[in-house]
C-alpha cells in the first residue's frame, strides 16, 4: 500500500471570521485537507469543506427544466452575461467572503451593468459605518489591544461563539508586552441583554434589557460628566451598577470595547454606535481609550474598503444614472428586493435566501439569479446558474482586511477540485463577456 506523502503549509490564514488568524497550520495529503492545528472549531471545519464533497459544486450548473444540469464554464458564462446585460436594475450582492481581487471586479460589473452593489455589511455592520462616517472613529490594531489593554469590554457581542480565538489571541487570555500575567491583568466586562457564554467568564455582567443600550450608553456618558441621575435604574440595570461601571472605566489604564450586531441591529443602530464613540472620545479626557467593530466575515471590511476606494462609498451603492449613488436603506439589497426593484441577481461568495427576510428571498428567486458560490446553499439551489468557485484562501490566494482593517495576504494551500475557478477569474470572464454582447 502507497504511503500518502503529506505536505505542510505553516502560518496559514484562516478565512472564516474577521480575526484572520495567520498561525494555522495546515497538512495535505494528495490534493485534500487530511489536518488542520491551531485554528477553532469552525476554521478547521471550513478547510475540510474545500475537500470534494456531495455538497461541493465541481462544474458550472444551468437550470434546464426545473433542474440543475451540468453544463461548460462556455455555455454557463454567455447564458449569465445574456441575463445580466438585459436585466434593466441588477442587483450584485455578497462579496465578504471572498478576496479584494474578485471585490474590485464586482464593483468593476456593477458600474458597467448600472446596477445595484451592496455587500454583507448592510445587514450587520452599517450602522457601524454610518456612524464612523458622523463621529469618527478612536481605534487601533488588534495587536495593540493584546500588548496594552488592561480593560476590555464586549458590548452585544459573544466571541466566544462568533470569534471562537479572539479571546485567546489579542483581547483576553493572551499574554502581552504590557500586559504579561495575562488573563490576571485584564477586567473583563460584558454588556448584553443574554447570559451568554461570554458573559459567563466576565469580571462584570451588565445585563441591559434589549434595545436599550442607547439609554444606557447616554447614562454613563452622563455620569462621566459629573451628572446626577435621579433614577434607580436605567435600561435595567442598577444606578449601582453603571456607578461601579463608570468608575471602572475611569480607572483603567487602558480600555477598549469590541462591539457586535447586539449594538448594530437593536432599536437606534447607528445611533447606538455614534453614542458609543462619543462616550470612548470622552473617556479619553480620563484615561486611555478605543473601540473597534468585531466584523463577521473574514473579508467584509476588505469589501468595504474595496468598494470605498472604487466608489467612495463602502455599500448600499447604486449606478443606474451612471454613476456611484449611496444611500443606505434605500440602495441595501434587503430594501430593493422587498420593494421588488430588481430585476436579476448576482450572489457573490453570499447566502442571502438564510439570512434575508422571507418576502426578500421570495423577489430574489421571482427573477434570473446567478450564484458564484463554491458549495450548495439555499440560495444556489434555487439558483438558474451556478458557478463553481475556488474558496478563496485555501483554493485561491488574495487579500483580506481583518477586523482592524490591517490587510493581510491570503494564501493557496491545495488545488480547487473538478473545474473551479476563483471568484475573480470568474468575474473576468463575465466582465469580458459583457463587453462582448454589448459589443464594446
Amino acid at each position: 500500500m502507497a504511503i500518502k506523502k503529506i505536505k505542510t503549509l505553516y502560518d496559514v490564514i484562516c478565512p472564516f471570521c474577521g480575526t484572520l488568524c495567520d498561525d494555522v497550520e495546515v497538512d495535505i495529503a494528495e490534493n485534500k485537507v487530511v489536518e488542520v492545528r491551531n485554528a477553532c472549531q469552525i476554521g478547521t471545519k471550513k478547510f475540510f469543506s474545500s475537500n470534494p464533497s456531495e455538497h461541493r459544486y465541481e462544474t458550472p450548473m444551468i437550470r434546464k427544466k426545473g433542474k440543475l444540469e451540468p453544463a461548460s464554464w462556455e455555455e454557463a458564462i454567455d447564458k449569465a452575461a445574456d441575463i445580466l446585460t438585459k436585466a434593466k436594475r441588477p442587483l450584485l450582492y455578497g462579496f465578504s467572503s471572498t478576496e479584494c481581487e474578485a471585490q474590485s471586479k464586482g464593483v468593476e460589473l456593477a458600474e458597467m451593468l448600472g446596477g445595484i452593489l451592496d455587500n454583507t455589511a448592510s445587514v450587520c455592520h452599517g450602522p457601524s459605518l454610518l456612524a464612523k462616517q458622523d463621529v469618527g472613529q478612536p481605534g487601533s490594531t488588534l495587536g495593540e489591544f493584546k500588548n496594552r489593554a488592561d480593560l476590555v469590554i464586549f458590548w452585544g457581542s459573544n466571541p466566544v461563539h462568533a470569534h471562537p480565538r479572539h479571546l485567546g489571541r489579542y483581547s483576553e487570555f493572551v499574554r502581552g508586552y504590557f500586559r504579561k500575567d495575562g488573563r490576571n491583568d485584564r477586567t473583563i466586562v460584558v454588556v448584553d441583554p443574554r447570559n451568554t457564554h461570554t458573559a459567563q467568564i466576565a469580571d462584570l455582567y451588565i445585563q441591559v434589557k434589549p434595545n436599550e443600550d442607547y439609554e444606557l450608553l447616554n447614562a454613563i456618558r452622563a455620569l462621566l460628566r459629573g451628572v446626577e441621575l435621579d433614577v434607580e435604574e436605567v435600561s435595567g440595570v442598577p444606578m449601582d451598577q453603571i456607578k461601579e461601571l463608570v468608575n471602572t472605566l475611569k480607572t483603567c489604564n487602558f480600555g477598549v470595547i469590541f462591539f457586535g450586531m447586539g449594538l448594530t441591529q437593536s432599536l437606534s443602530h447607528h445611533r447606538n454606535i455614534d453614542a458609543a464613540i462619543c462616550l470612548t472620545r470622552e473617556l479619553n479626557d480620563h484615561t486611555k481609550f478605543l473601540i473597534t467593530p468585531m466584523r463577521g466575515h473574514y473579508n467584509v471590511a476588505g469589501a468595504n474598503q474595496v468598494f470605498s476606494w472604487n466608489t467612495g462609498y463602502a455599500y448600499s451603492i447604486d449606478f443606474s444614472k451612471g454613476y456611484p449613488r449611496y444611500n443606505p436603506g434605500e440602495f441595501s439589497a434587503v430594501e430593493v428586493l422587498i420593494k421588488n426593484q430588481i430585476d436579476a441577481s448576482l450572489i457573490v461568495a453570499s447566502d442571502p435566501a438564510s439570512n434575508f427576510p422571507a418576502a426578500s428571498a421570495r423577489n430574489l428567486f421571482k427573477y434570473p439569479l446567478i450564484v458564484i458560490d463554491p458549495h450548495e446553499t439555499p440560495t444556489s439551489a434555487n439558483a438558474d446558474i451556478v458557478l463553481p468557485a475556488a474558496i478563496a484562501g485555501i483554493e485561491a490566494e488574495g487579500t483580506a482586511y481583518r477586523m482592524d482593517n490591517v490587510p493581510l495576504r491570503l494564501r493557496k494551500v491545495k488545488d480547487a477540485p473538478g473545474e473551479s475557478i476563483s471568484d475573480k477569474e470568474i468575474l473576468e470572464k463575465l466582465i469580458e463577456k459583457v463587453k462582448e454582447k454589448r459589443g464594446e
